[in-house]
């Protein structure tokens, strides 16, 4: 097989995603005016929107014993996403997530069986083969430790979404990872409660001082800002689009970036495309109905 640009590590998770009059508060009820189901996880989202752009990509990960965990792999073997996938006894992990008419999201995640993970599920020699291993958050003391032992041995470069890590853990706890990390790729609300700071110049060069190459943080509206260890920094406009629902929005922003990075485009470049990935993702319910092919980056100014 040849070399696969971007390998995936993460959650696999079947989501089921309510479309809400507004999000409702404890005890309150609220009506549901459309339902959406489809395969997801973090790092899944941001292989099939590759995928789609038109990298070869490929997929580590664990799904249950249960129909949803069949779903999940026919979806990325229609993708044309190389799989890597173990099937245990369990339940698949599910994501519940309400969106309102603002596109704003609340999400309740059940793991299932991605808990399972670990480095004996891993095909090394399938990673190496690879010229970037993007991961995504896990949630647990043994997961973070195999993603550490991971990036120890082997040799593609690393991207890395730190994601629900930043809201469980602290710095010192990441540093190790993000020391590995050619880019890591943070929500500004991530940063915020990672690092107790809104000021992203700051979290950025504090990300850098801790061994990153690249670190991008996403700012919704604002779109991005970008620094690397050169000193480095753009901050990139988005693109108008309607908000329908921001749910995979910093997923698709990493796939496009990671695709300019593929194709030896600018940090700013690199950001533009993650922004319009972005942006076209959040026009429709879900993680990957909107995403773009290659041939709409030609809308890209």
């Amino acid at each position: 097989m040849a070399k696969l640009d971007v390998v995936g590590l993460g959650a696999l998770n079947y989501d089921v995603l309510y479309a809400v009059e507004r999000i409702a508060r404890g005890g309150e009820e609220v009506g549901i005016l459309n339902i959406k189901k489809a395969p997801g996880g973090s790092a899944a989202n941001t292989i099939v929107a590759l995928a789609r752009l038109g990298a070869s990509v490929g997929f580590v990960g664990v799904v249950g014993s249960d129909e949803e965990g069949q779903l999940i792999m026919d979806d990325l073997r229609t993708e044309g996403v190389a799989t890597r996938i173990a099937r245990v006894e369990g339940y698949t992990g599910a994501a519940i997530g309400f969106v309102d008419r603002d596109g704003e999201r609340a999400l309740y995640i059940y793991p299932g069986v991605n808990d399972q993970l670990d480095m004996t599920a891993i095909d090394l020699e399938f990673v190496n083969d690879a010229r970037f291993l993007h991961t995504s958050s896990f949630v647990n003391d043994a997961q973070l430790a195999m993603q550490r032992e991971l990036a120890r041995e082997m040799r593609a470069k690393l991207s890395f979404t730190p994601g629900m890590l930043c809201f469980t853990y602290k710095l010192p706890d990441l540093e190790e990872l993000i020391a590995h990390s050619t880019v890591v790729f943070l929500s500004l609300g991530e940063l915020n409660c990672l690092l107790s700071s809104e000021d992203y110049e700051k979290g950025a060069e504090l990300l850098i001082g801790s061994g990153a190459q690249t670190v991008c943080v996403t700012l919704g509206a604002k779109g991005c800002y970008i620094a690397d260890r050169s000193g480095a920094a753009h901050l990139i406009a988005a693109y108008k689009t309607q908000a329908v629902d921001t749910t995979g929005a910093g997923d698709a922003f990493a796939a496009g970036f990671l695709f300019g990075l593929l194709h030896d485009k600018s940090l700013e470049e690199c950001g533009k495309i993650g922004n319009f990935v972005a942006s076209r993702c959040i026009r429709e319910y879900g993680c990957r109905k909107g995403l773009p092919s290659a041939r709409d980056l030609r809308w890209i100014g």
